[in-house]
């Protein structure tokens, strides 16, 4: 099979890696950047397959119609659908959550599902996207292996959240939210908004910011 792989998140290159070391016999293109990135290629390649993990723009109708395109979502989807589902559901306060390998349709998050595995979000940001590389990984592997007899489930859309991609100011902590939210609650907040993501922040007296990289409880 020849395979893109469409990204620009580190866990999503760990994967792709991996994928091109353990499965030598297929033929792998990389885009690891939107700079890297060519439509124009994907026309030329004519790929059986192509994995847009971890990428954050917006893939066109036709290549979606024309090639066969899957994403992998860190969340148990419909549940968590749009942006930033890592950050969210940490935020949220849930413990667990799902690696959703899905076939990509028109809209946002809402293909039918290849192969769901659930995980922990315990521990920091770091170990977090660890373990979503790992089951990547493994789940990929067995689509790629199993491509011509693939059983896919449809997506209970009654059943779905949607959240938006946060933004950088959100990462501030105000001093109402110190009155507001308890200490398990800040704590999840600064760890799901460990690097790579915009840190937690706390504005000073003189204008600057306090980032909060690590915190315990």
């Amino acid at each position: 099979m020849k395979i893109i792989c469409c990204t620009h998140r580190e866990w999503a290159k760990e994967i792709y890696k991996s994928l091109k070391c353990r499965l030598s016999e297929h033929d792998f293109i990389l885009f690891n950047s939107k700079e890297e990135f060519s439509e124009s290629r994907i026309y030329n390649e004519k790929p059986d397959l192509i994995l847009w993990y971890g990428w954050s723009w917006m893939v066109s109708e036709d290549i979606l119609t024309k090639y066969y395109s899957v994403m992998l979502h860190p969340s148990p989807l419909p549940k968590y659908r749009g942006g930033s589902p890592i950050q969210n559901q940490i935020i949220n306060g849930e413990e667990k959550s799902a690696v959703t390998l899905f076939k990509m349709n028109e809209g946002v998050d809402k293909g039918d599902i290849i192969y769901q595995k659930p995980f922990s979000l315990s521990g920091d940001l770091c170990e977090v996207l660890s373990r979503i590389s790992a089951i990547g990984t493994d789940l990929s592997i067995k689509m790629i292996k199993n491509f011509k007899n693939l059983q896919l489930v449809r997506q209970n859309s009654s059943k779905s959240t949607y959240f938006k991609r946060r933004c950088p100011e959100q990462s501030e902590i105000t001093l109402e939210h110190l009155k507001k939210h308890t200490a398990g609650q800040l704590h999840n907040k600064i760890r799901a908004l460990q690097s790579p993501y915009p840190n937690a922040f706390i504005k000073c007296s003189d204008g600057s910011k306090l980032y909060l990289v690590k915190s315990h409880l």
